[in-house]
């Protein structure tokens, strides 16, 4: 396959892949929707906010998750990337800043615009957790909560238009936000017999990590941002598409 790019899937939950869809769509490109993990809510009483100075938030389902478990929306929210604060902003949390990166990012501006003294943090997480945003912060005199707010369960299947694409090798790209999302991808392309189908594909990856995950099927490339956030992963299908090795 050469030439420009058309047809790109995402991998990401429902609710965050409806927004990148459409910026794919405004920049020209057909979007096709494969959620290879379904975000639930937990149950639970109003978040107990005394005390804390900041919420960090480290996924756009965490920022949602706490908006559902309080109805304060004064606290200042440290995000971890610009989807993560957009999201913020839209559930009506008006003190908002992105670390623009990842985890250790998000640290660096905790501690750049915090103070360990004024109060405690609370980390709207998921049930899985990447990377040591408590130990990093506590490391500089914080005071980290994580509260597990959300679920996130890896699909068990494809959905039929995915598998009939796959099949068909109508898939030019497939994009890959976390190396859990990566992994669960390459699980349920292997159950449904379809890995030898994606040679012909561009996986493009948030980070080394999220392309070490991808790599262990055969792909027509793996590539990877310059930088841990959407723009500079969009950025990559910019480029001149690759032709299969020879």
């Amino acid at each position: 396959m050469t030439g420009k790019l058309q047809r790109i899937l995402i991998t990401r939950p429902r609710d965050d892949a409806e927004a990148l869809a459409a910026e794919l769509t405004r920049r020209g490109f057909e979007a096709m929707v494969q959620p290879l993990l379904e975000i639930r809510n937990l149950p639970g009483p109003p978040l107990d906010l005394s005390g804390v100075q900041a919420l960090l938030c480290t996924s756009a389902n965490g920022v949602r998750a706490t908006a559902a478990r309080t109805t304060r929306r004064d606290l200042p929210v440290l995000a971890v990337g610009d989807a993560t604060a957009r999201a913020a902003l839209d559930d009506g949390f008006i003190r908002v800043e992105s670390a623009k990166g990842d985890v250790q990012s998000l640290a660096k501006l905790a501690i750049d615009r915090l103070d360990p003294g004024a109060g405690r943090l609370l980390h709207a997480a998921g049930s899985a957790v990447a990377g040591d945003l408590a130990g990093e912060l506590g490391a500089a005199g914080f005071t980290v909560e994580r509260h597990v707010l959300y679920a996130a369960e890896p699909a068990s299947g494809l959905l039929p238009e995915t598998v009939q694409a796959l099949y068909a090798g109508t898939i030019d790209a497939a994009l890959f936000f976390s190396p859990r999302t990566a992994q669960s991808f390459v699980k349920v392309v292997g159950k449904a017999g379809l890995t030898d189908r994606l040679g012909g594909i561009l996986a493009v990856c948030l980070s080394e990590a999220v392309g070490d995950a991808v790599r262990t099927v055969c792909w027509r490339d793996v590539v990877t941002a310059r930088r841990p956030d959407q723009a500079a992963l969009l950025d990559l299908l910019a480029a001149p598409a690759r032709s299969p090795p020879v």
